[in-house]
């Protein structure tokens, strides 16, 4: 949601400079050109009083003195004329002794002109006929205090453009925010999803938001109870097969097939197979792969029942410990994680001694688990062979050995790995890594 936050201010950052820009700088170009106007109009006067003031005299052309404005009398007072005729210039007392420079043409000069002490000149030129006398006539008038003003005007623009933006600015990530209020909670909720804290989105949500947190909890509920009948079809199927294999087992072992032995041989051979490769694949089949919303493993509520089931099983004064950081909770579904301990635990527990522990942490890359033992433990070069499929150290304990099969089916679904080393209370670890789950929202 920072992220969308954060592309609509710049968006809206960058449109606003745009439109204010181009806003200001098209008032100062309509409001120069009326000024130009203006004073357009008012040289086109002034150069017609000049006109005017021109009187003939005994020796030709003069001026009348008492018909010109003052300020053509104070040097570099910022308005000024130059008179153009039969060879000869007159210029106003005001430029001294520098000289105007005409336009071309008749009118007013689009470009400002260089003037005196840096003086940036608005020139308009006139031409005339008087006396039977071509003359032309340029007023100027400095245009450098309109130029100041203008640069005092985008400055000050500038500034309260700038207050402006960031006002809006602001107003516009309130409003975002409130905006995506619902979305960031609903982002929220999906992440507690994931981490198992929830089982269903809130339906309190903007009408715009109905329909998807409706299919999205419609989802939700129908893989759960799919994955529910699921399991439950399996567990039917598996009692429904084993009272046909007790009873192949039960006629292997008749007195009938003992003339036979290599026949009874076979034939428990085979059920045996049937058997072990049914219970397999049973377990490989009802395995949940990602944990649904709110089933997730909360060592601090699931360990102690598991713990006090193992006491009754194996009672034979085993200590069982387990140690986990307070409120881990493992992102795999709740069902195969039992499994997967029970198994280990179970096997850790036929084959300890006096002692059997648990031990579970968190890492950067992901979740470590190890079961301890202080059985007889195996030794080193025997354990590639047990992690074999299918293999056992023992005949004469009841079981599957160290039950390795369901727990490798797990770990092969969840891409973990499992690792034999020697215990610190002298028999066997049981050690399985389990790699991180990467949130959604890092997703992508």
């Amino acid at each position: 949601m920072r992220s969308i936050q954060r592309r609509l201010s710049l968006g809206l950052i960058g449109v606003l400079m745009a439109v204010g820009l181009a806003l200001a700088q098209g008032s100062l170009w309509l409001l120069d050109s009326a000024l130009r106007s203006y004073l357009q109009n008012d040289l086109r006067d002034r150069s017609q009083g000049l006109l005017i003031a021109l009187v003939k005299g005994p020796q030709g052309f003069q001026l009348d003195e008492a018909r010109l404005d003052p300020a053509y009398r104070r040097p570099f007072s910022g308005r000024y004329f130059q008179i153009d005729f039969a060879g000869e210039r007159w210029r106003s007392r005001s430029l001294w002794d520098l000289d105007l420079h005409p336009p071309e043409a008749v009118g007013l000069q689009e470009a400002l002109s260089p003037g005196p002490h840096g003086q940036r000149l608005l020139v308009y030129r006139a031409d005339y006929r008087r006396f039977g006398q071509d003359l032309s006539i340029n007023v100027a008038q400095d245009y450098t205090p309109v130029l100041q003003r203008f640069r005092h005007v985008q400055w000050l623009g500038l500034g309260l453009g700038a207050l402006a933006l960031l006002v809006l600015l602001v107003a516009q990530r309130y409003t975002v925010h409130r905006a995506l209020k619902p979305l960031e909670r609903a982002r929220r909720q999906i992440a507690q999803l994931q981490e198992g804290r929830r089982s269903q989105l809130d339906t309190e949500v903007p009408i715009e938001l109905e329909p998807l947190v409706a299919q999205i909890n419609h989802l939700l509920g129908h893989t759960e109870d799919s994955l529910r009948r699921s399991r439950h079809a399996l567990g039917n199927l598996g009692h429904a097969l084993k009272t046909p294999l007790a009873v192949l087992l039960s006629l292997a072992g008749r007195d009938e097939l003992r003339a036979h032995p290599h026949l009874r041989d076979t034939l428990l051979e085979h059920v045996r197979q049937i058997e072990q490769r049914l219970g397999r694949e049973l377990g490989r089949a009802r395995l949940a792969g990602e944990a649904l919303p709110g089933a997730h493993f909360v060592c601090d509520e699931e360990l102690p029942p598991l713990f006090a089931t193992l006491a009754m099983i194996h009672d034979r004064g085993l200590r069982l410990e387990w140690q986990a950081p307070g409120g881990l909770r493992l992102p795999w579904d709740r069902e195969d994680l039992l499994e997967l301990l029970g198994n280990l635990l179970d096997n850790a527990c036929k084959w300890a001694k006096s002692q059997v522990r648990l031990g579970l942490e968190e890492g950067p890359e992901g979740y470590r688990l190890w079961v301890d033992d202080d059985g007889p433990g195996v030794e080193a070069a025997r354990r590639d062979e047990v992690l074999d499929r299918g293999a056992r150290l023992d005949e004469q304990v009841s079981g599957h050995g160290l039950g390795l099969g369901i727990v490798r089916d797990i770990l092969d679904a969840w891409q973990g790995r499992l690792r034999l080393l020697d215990s610190p209370l002298g028999g066997l670890r049981v050690e399985v890594w389990l790699p991180a789950r990467v949130p959604p929202e890092r997703q992508g």
